[in-house]
């Protein structure tokens, strides 16, 4: 005789439980969320006329088009109640299908847009990375996603293309990996950092070919709009924003530190810790061909533009958190993780992701966290830690190359 399940009993609340965790792991499940929540986060903004991103955005893209470059007195005399835009000219030529959409309907597609290619960036990554490994790291990162999406940033853009140039050099499709990251370099110069990686993949030489007439073209691309000869001007000025936006707060980066006290160093920080790398890089050849080098080299140059930047924000910490995430997957894979790791990667969720989240997080927990600076130092504490994985001591179980996906 078969007796009916209780209600409480374990068979039915296991069976619950697996059903909830599938709908997570799903990839369709996810996008449909997601989507939903970016759009109903727009309204909440847009509604109140709050999507200051969007507006510097918009309203830079609109100079661009009269003749007029969006950095310094222009700037300040345009729009003097939005915040510094820090862009190359080729934003403004890319952003203007944004810019010219009507005011109530661009920031939605805007973000709705960027989601999507985030989402596409996470899930088109080599096949070596499971379905259940992209689905894990994409809601690791989705509150800090959505904390940025709501602010209308482009750091989600930064993200995707670091993510989108890497899977295509796996699959060796270089001209289209170059071509993203020179988009991304000549739009907010992090990208452009991703040309090193050149190194581990074939025909270096060609790439590099690609880089310099790709280069060549988005320099003069801004000529759609104005004289040959104004160009310098322009791109004087747009230097000029950079250099003189990193003085005009504190930042959330390793130069703001305590008590390391390495602001008055910052330029030779930045160069030592970038010339490090490039010799890691270099020292390590032998090691170009395991897929594991090549993501870990990925992950710690997406950790390096956001925590050696001149200006981060804690929205940029979307950037290195998912590079982070397929590190943390693959050593996990590959049973490398040890206890430190995985204390790391819960005390980062907490902290970094869930804390600056007003709604999960009382804002007095989350300023005394921050106010200790816990935040910064898990995430220098994670990049050391996948740099020493990447330069000085590899897994032995990642020493045999892999065929890329």
């Amino acid at each position: 005789m078969i007796r009916p399940t209780h209600p409480h009993s374990p068979r039915r609340e296991q069976s619950f439980r697996g059903r909830f965790v599938a709908f997570f792991l799903n990839p369709r499940n996810l996008y449909i969320l997601g989507a939903l929540i970016v759009l109903a986060l727009s309204f909440s903004e847009v509604a109140r006329g709050r999507q200051k991103n969007f507006m510097i955005f918009a309203e830079s893209t609109r100079l661009f088009w009269e003749h007029i470059a969006p950095y310094g007195d222009n700037w300040t005399q345009a729009a003097p109640h939005l915040d510094y835009f820090l862009y190359g000219p080729l934003f403004n030529i890319l952003f203007a299908p944004f810019a010219f959409l009507p005011a109530w309907l661009g920031p939605f597609v805007w973000n709705l847009f960027n989601f999507s290619m985030w989402f596409a960036a996470v899930f088109t990554l080599p096949g070596r990375f499971s379905r259940d490994e992209k689905c894990k790291a994409f809601l690791y990162t989705f509150l800090i996603l959505a904390c940025t999406q709501l602010s209308f940033q482009y750091n989600v853009a930064v993200g995707y293309m670091f993510l989108f140039a890497y899977s295509l050099l796996e699959r060796g499709k270089g001209f289209w990996a170059v071509l993203i990251i020179m988009v991304s370099g000549f739009t907010k110069i992090y990208g452009i950092f991703q040309l090193g990686l050149l190194l581990c993949y074939p025909r270096f030489w060609r790439n590099i070919g690609y880089a310099a007439l790709i280069a060549a073209a988005f320099l003069l691309a801004p000529a759609v709009n104005m004289p040959l000869s104004e160009l310098p001007d322009y791109y004087g000025q747009w230097i000029g924003a950079l250099t003189s936006h990193k003085d005009t707060r504190t930042w959330m980066n390793i130069f703001y530190l305590r008590p390391l006290g390495l602001l008055p160093y910052r330029m030779w920080v930045q160069a030592a810790v970038l010339c490090a790398l490039a010799a890691g890089l270099l020292l390590n050849r032998r090691k170009w061909k395991l897929p594991f080098f090549r993501l870990t080299c990925l992950a710690v140059l997406m950790g390096y533009v956001i925590l050696f930047s001149n200006s981060s924000e804690s929205h940029t910490y979307v950037i290195p958190l998912i590079g982070y995430q397929f590190w943390y997957w693959s050593m996990k894979r590959a049973g490398a993780l040890t206890r430190f790791d995985r204390v790391i990667f819960w005390a980062t969720l907490a902290v970094v992701v869930v804390m600056p989240v007003d709604v999960l997080c009382p804002p007095r927990v989350m300023q005394l966290f921050y106010g200790w600076q816990v935040n910064l130092w898990l995430l220098l504490i994670l990049w050391l830690r996948m740099a020493w994985t990447a330069f000085v001591r590899t897994p032995r179980t990642f020493s045999e190359p892999v065929a890329a996906a």
